[in-house]
């Protein structure tokens, strides 16, 4: 199986542990960048926002599509399925309105086949094709129906069906938030062998699922995928770097444990870890709790200067004092 070659290949030892603690201690050493440990309190429980999830968007799309349709739903997919059954032409605005009226999970079964039928004739037509990835996606995170998602995701028959980013963001998202990691691992390695191009929300998913997986295969997957976005010189954003920071953190558990026997190493180590402490970077508080802390509400910074009516300089109203000056 793919996972299992993947994290054969991915091995670490207890150097690679010590180096990535090193990398965070001293940067530039032993690594091609620095990264902070300190995760801000007010990183999000979810892992996407909503305007790339745009969950509600599609709601409302289905319900303007709905009231559009001529005739009733029964009768659309009963003319779908005859179109299959005589191997009709399954036509681009057909498939796309399908998608909308699906809502139950017999509904996403007749999707999947029509998706079958329109693939098998479009496939070699990409160039500039309607992205039907993300608004499959989008069904399955609405209906709770990942498993579909996966399978078709993951269907060699459908290759370049999902050709964007944001089809596989979103499933990752979904399985991440119902705790299924070993499957959102799954989902990253299909991307990764189908050459999508990784975004800045994918390594935040990617080190995120390492994060909860917490295993040597993970760290080492984790650190693979750093090295890589570093050398394509692509940029990670905080919180990605937060996750694959909290994940060396919790090898750091492992890694005494393991080098005990070994007086250099764990020399070393001592060095390392007491110089995280010094320099603050350690805190009582768990991975988990700065990780998914809930967001501040932003509305109070807005109400506190509501609040201020009065110049501080010139204790007039504050809006007469803005408008002498």
């Amino acid at each position: 199986m793919v996972r299992d070659s993947m994290a054969a290949a991915f091995r670490p030892s207890n150097r690679v542990l010590l180096q990535a603690l090193q990398i965070l201690v001293y940067p530039g050493v032993g690594g091609s960048g620095s990264v902070s440990c300190r995760c801000p309190l007010g990183a999000k429980r979810y892992l996407l926002t909503d305007n790339v999830v745009k969950l509600k968007e599609f709601q409302q799309k289905k319900v303007a599509v709905a009231c559009n349709l001529s005739g009733t739903k029964e009768t659309y997919f009963r003319n779908l399925k005859k179109k299959l059954t005589q191997n009709k032409l399954i036509l681009k605005g057909e498939l796309i309105t399908l998608l909308h009226l699906c809502e139950s999970r017999d509904h996403v079964e007749l999707a999947k086949n029509v998706i079958y039928r329109y693939h098998a004739e479009n496939k070699n037509f990409t160039l500039g094709e309607y992205k039907f990835g993300p608004l499959f996606v989008r069904l399955c995170y609405e209906l709770d129906l990942e498993e579909s998602a996966v399978e078709l995701m993951k269907d060699q028959h459908l290759r370049g069906f999902f050709s964007d980013s944001t089809s596989f963001n979103i499933l990752m998202d979904m399985l991440f938030i119902k705790g299924k990691y070993k499957s959102a691992l799954q989902v990253l390695i299909e991307m990764k062998n189908q050459d999508v191009k990784f975004t800045k929300d994918t390594y935040v998913l990617a080190f995120a699922i390492c994060y909860k997986l917490n295993s040597p295969e993970s760290f080492k997957i984790c650190t693979t995928l750093r090295e890589e976005a570093l050398l394509k010189g692509e940029i990670l954003s905080r919180r990605a770097s937060c996750f694959a920071v909290a994940l060396a953190l919790n090898q750091l558990a492992k890694v005494r444990e393991k080098v005990k026997d070994v007086p250099a190493l764990v020399a070393k180590f001592d060095e390392i870890y007491g110089t995280l402490h010094i320099t603050g970077q350690v805190t009582t508080d768990s991975l988990d709790a700065v990780l998914c802390h809930t967001p501040r509400d932003r509305k109070s910074h807005t109400l506190l200067l509501n609040k201020r009516m009065v110049s501080r300089r010139t204790f007039q109203p504050l809006s007469q004092s803005l408008l002498a000056e």
